[in-house]
């Protein structure tokens, strides 16, 4: 799924995103240490990877795999 950054802490590595339908959701510092990246910014899009469960695992950009 892919979505917005609405929120971003430099500090806790979390944050929330704005889905394409409007949905906030949260994203923990596990799944953006994971991703490799060193920093979001508002209005970024990004790429939500997530386990069975929905839980979000990996924050990524778009166009990387």
């Amino acid at each position: 799924m892919q979505g917005t950054v609405a929120t971003f802490d430099d500090d806790t590595h979390t944050g929330t995103v704005l889905l394409d339908d409007g949905t906030e959701l949260h994203f923990p510092a596990a799944a953006f240490d994971a991703s490799g990246l060193r920093h979001l910014r508002l209005g970024q899009r990004i790429r939500l990877d997530h386990d069975a469960e929905g839980a979000v695992v990996k924050v990524t950009l778009p166009t990387l795999p």
